[in-house]
Formats: C-alpha cells, structure tokens, sequence
C-alpha cells in the first residue's frame, strides 16, 4: 500500500513539473510542447548513436577487423572533416581542420540542454510565484472544475473561490496610506515591473519577468546552436527554402554532409604512419531533417513568444485596459447602468483587485469560460459592495482616488 502511494505521489508531483493551470498556452508551448519535442529527438539520436552504426569507414584492403574498429572509434571521436568529393584534399593540416565537423557526437546532448533551457523559465515562475501567498494553480483548477459539476456545487466552489480571494487581497492591502504610499503607488502604475506585494503588483511584475526570459531564451537558442554548428545555423532555414525553391537537391548538404573524411596516425615502431580514409555519416541524414525542422519551430515560437510578452506588458502598463476588462464582463451581467455604477467598476478594479487580482482572473479566463469566469467576478463584485469602507464612501471621488480599505475610518 506505501508502495503504491510512493508511487502515485511521485506521479502527481510529476504532472505538477510537467504542466499546470497558472500560465497561457504560450508558455506551454515553450515549457511543455517544446520540451517534449527536444526530448523526443534527443532520445531518437542517442538511439540511432548507440544502438546502431553511427559511423562507418572505407579503409585500406589490409586492415583486419580489430584496425577497422579502431579506425571507427576514432574517427567518431575525432572530429572528421567535410570536402567536397570533386574537391582536392588540403596538404596542409590547418585547412583540413577549419572544415571539421565538432557536432554530431553531442547533439543529444545539446537538445537535452536547450530542453532544459525552456523549461528554466517555468521552474522560476513555480518557484517563486507560492511567495504571492496564493496557490494561483489549484485556484485555477477547482474553478475549471465547476465547469462540469452540479449547479449547487458549482455554486459553493464559486463562492469558497470568492471568500479566499477576498481574504488574499484584504491581507495583502495597504494598512496605512501616506505621502510615501501615493508616490510609490504612483510609480508602480507606470513601472508595474517592479514587484510589491502591497502594492498589487508582485503576481503581474513576476509574470512579466517570466515572460521576457521565455523571450530572451528562445532568442538565445539560435545564438547557442549557431555556435555549436558553426556560425551558420541562423541563416539555415533561409537556405533551405531558397533550396526548396531552385528545386536544389540535399543529398550532399554542406552542413550535414553523410561522407567525411578523417585523419588518423598510427605507431608502428619508430614510425607513425597517417592514414587518411572517407567515413559515412548515417546519423547525419536524421540530425539534418531535425534541425531543419528544429529552426522553424523556433522561428515560430519566438515569434508567437515576443507576441504575448508585448501584449501581457500592454496589459500591464495601460491600467484602462484592466478596468475596461472588468466592465465588460460586469456589463454583460447587467452590473453597469449608470456612471456611478462605472466609477464603481473602476474601484473595484483598479483599488480593490488592482494588478494581481485582475492579473489571476485574466488566467482563470484563459483555462476555464466565459461564463464562470463572469460568475466568479460578480461574486467578487457584489461582495466588494458589501464592504463598511465602500458603503460608507460611494460619494468620495477626491482626485487621486479613494484607497480601499476594510475600515471605514482609513480612508484618504
């Protein structure tokens, strides 16, 4: 029985690494598809390295079976190098050496390690997100949940949601408000980057950051891999559409050529014979259509990648658009009739949710509807009504706002 739970255990934490409900698609496209994708391919080339002839050698007539395997180990060791067929051999060692290969040992080594690189910004964002003080990932998923339980359940799940969020956002609100706090409230609505609890702006600051080091990583990649196979990759795939449109053949690709050539010396006595023999690439013919493959994916990641970061810092920065986020959903419930019902749609936007609360309903919306989305904020909404503070305060509209708080006597 402890058995079973040892391993059912390490499953759920498993799914915990793997994937959660507190991100967007986009950084499951980074985190979780991407990731898979590399894994795949690493597990696929060590295979073909290890389980069958990565490498094979033309060698001369009077080698035995013990020189031809040594000549094989070798020259898969040791970088060979590429010329091609209707090319003369360099005599000069230097020039044989600029052509060498220095990859095709440790490509699955290097998709292991660029796997690991996307899924970096995740293990941050699991690890530091907890200090919100809010499990944003089992928030999501008992609300996605209700979607499809009775509605009295559904009910009770939406209102204990409410109740935990409100006591979230009373305990991370500003307990006293001065000059010091409007100023620096001031300079976290433009600079929400900058990370503060109190302030509504830890949960949003940290996503963002989050977000621009899946940008910076992908970016990277193509610096990485075109340092690992030579100062070309990142042209790579406009060679291949310019081949795919001259209807150029890729049997005798440059950059993943199936022959090379190797040097090697041998000791016999007093002398040191060099020996030069042609060797065939098989792995090659794989790790060409992976890369090929490999630069696309990343092209459309980064692009899909540099997309959402704009639009979560645009979100971010234009505070309208967290309020006009609010109202529209308020608005399909029949909540905004009047001006004063906008102003106070706004409050409850912008001073009682503020950043992280609009921040973790914005992800609640992307992993469940509509609909129980609109639910969950009336609930919030009419719950924020209630409070002391706000009843006693529907007139207050002094320039520079009013600051929420649960007593009626701090306000501004």
């Amino acid at each position: 029985m402890s058995y079973a739970a040892t391993i059912l255990g390490s499953w759920a934490s498993y799914n915990k690494l793997v994937s959660s409900n507190d991100d967007d698609w986009v950084d499951r496209l980074n985190h979780l598809y991407t990731v898979i994708l590399l894994a795949i391919f690493a597990v696929f080339v060590t295979g073909g390295q290890y389980a069958g002839n990565p490498i094979e050698c033309w060698v001369p007539a009077h080698f035995t079976d013990a020189f031809r395997a040594y000549t094989k180990s070798y020259c898969w060791v040791k970088n060979t190098y590429y010329i091609p067929i209707d090319t003369p051999i360099p005599t000069v060692k230097g020039e044989r050496s600029q052509e060498e290969l220095t990859y095709y040992q440790w490509v699955p080594v290097i998709l292991l390690f660029m796997a690991f690189l996307f899924k970096f910004p995740a293990l941050i964002w699991r690890m530091l997100n907890g200090a919100s003080g809010i499990n944003m990932d089992k928030i999501v998923t008992m609300t996605a949940d209700t979607q499809y339980g009775d509605l009295k359940k559904r009910d009770d799940t939406l209102n204990h949601i409410t109740s935990y969020l409100d006591r979230w956002l009373n305990t991370h609100k500003q307990y006293r408000y001065n000059i010091m706090v409007r100023m620096r409230q001031k300079f976290y609505r433009y600079f929400c980057l900058c990370c503060a609890k109190r302030d509504g702006t830890f949960l949003t600051g940290l996503y963002i950051f989050v977000k621009l080091l899946y940008v910076t990583n992908v970016i990277v990649q193509f610096f990485l891999l075109n340092a690992f196979m030579g100062d070309w990759y990142h042209v790579y795939g406009f060679e291949v559409l310019e081949g795919l449109t001259t209807d150029r053949t890729w049997t005798d690709s440059a950059r993943f050529p199936k022959v090379t050539m190797c040097d090697f010396e041998i000791r016999q006595l007093a002398n040191i014979q060099t020996y030069t023999v042609q060797c065939v690439l098989p792995i090659n013919l794989f790790n060409e259509k992976i890369f090929i493959f490999l630069w696309f994916w990343f092209v459309f990641v980064a692009v899909c990648t540099s997309g959402n970061f704009l639009f979560w810092i645009w979100r971010a920065l234009v505070k309208n658009s967290q309020a006009a986020y609010i109202k529209k959903y308020l608005s399909i419930l029949d909540q905004v009739r009047t001006t004063e019902d906008k102003k106070l749609a706004r409050r409850f936007a912008e001073e009682y949710l503020r950043d992280d609360g609009v921040f973790i309903l914005r992800l609640i919306a992307r992993n469940t509807s509509d609909i129980l989305i609109g639910d969950l904020i009336l609930k919030m909404f009419n719950r924020f009504k209630d409070k002391p503070a706000i009843k006693a305060s529907r007139t207050n509209d002094e320039e520079g706002g009013y600051m929420y708080t649960s007593e009626p006597d701090m306000k501004k």
